[in-house]
């Protein structure tokens, strides 16, 4: 039997929180602990479907599920609900770009875009996310990985009210700064080098910026993050929402 992910009680959290089969009558899905379990082993592993191991069930079985789920938003549902527990004291602003594999390359242009870029190292895809004060996934974004990162910051952050937003020079734009102090939340982004008169920053809370960068190292254990291999940004995001989900279940 292949290793599992989930104890029982990190299962007890989101069991009430799986949507069943809608339409038409027959079961609700099966077990829906393997299901779970099934596509966490994809995510880590980064295998393909079809090598998923026989004590998951029918390969295409549980493909065709995840899509439909992906399709529906469920992936999303459940880790918005999770992520109600944030505590938004102090929120965590950055991005980190994904090279995109051979096979995520090629979706129909009917599905619109699909959050890739091109630069000098090849495609890419690039998460901006926002990371609350216990070091986890409150908000995330996809673009293609030339997307600046200043560009998807109030998207993030809208309708937060923090105490503090932390983030690197990227984030160093007059427009945003002004964004957050109309949210009397303290701003702790250090000044670009081209900036005439630089802001002063609390140095030493600035250092707890390195939460976000931790946040990082923790979800590309799973290789499916670490690499996309998703043709469509959809599957992708579902992918990092049910792995930011299980990092909320820690």
């Amino acid at each position: 039997m292949s290793r599992m992910l989930l104890r029982d009680d990190q299962w007890a959290r989101i069991e009430r929180l799986l949507p069943g089969r809608t339409g038409g009558g027959g079961r609700a899905g099966g077990n829906d602990r393997l299901f779970i379990e099934a596509v966490l082993w994809i995510a880590r592993t980064v295998s393909p479907w079809r090598d998923l191991p026989v004590e998951f069930g029918y390969w295409n079985t549980v493909y065709t599920r995840f899509a439909r789920w992906s399709e529906r938003d469920s992936w999303q549902s459940i880790f918005s609900v999770l992520r109600e527990e944030a505590d938004f004291e102090e929120v965590y602003l950055d991005s980190t770009v994904v090279r995109a594999h051979q096979h995520a390359t090629g979706a129909a242009k009917k599905k619109g875009e699909q959050a890739l870029g091109r630069s000098r190292g090849g495609l890419t895809t690039k998460i901006h996310v926002c990371v609350e004060g216990l070091g986890e996934a409150a908000r995330f974004l996809l673009t293609g990985g030339h997307c600046h990162d200043v560009t998807q910051a109030e998207a993030l952050l809208k309708d937060l009210q923090p105490g503090a937003v932390l983030a690197d020079k990227a984030y160093d734009a007059n427009a945003l700064i002004a964004r957050i102090q109309e949210r009397n939340a303290k701003v702790v982004i250090p000044s670009k080098s081209n900036r005439k008169e630089p802001r002063e920053i609390d140095a030493f809370q600035y250092r707890n910026r390195n939460v976000i960068e931790r946040f990082f190292a923790r979800i590309k254990q799973f290789r499916r993050i670490a690499t996309r291999y998703d043709k469509l940004a959809s599957r992708f995001a579902s992918f990092f929402a049910i792995v930011a989900s299980f990092e909320w279940l820690k």
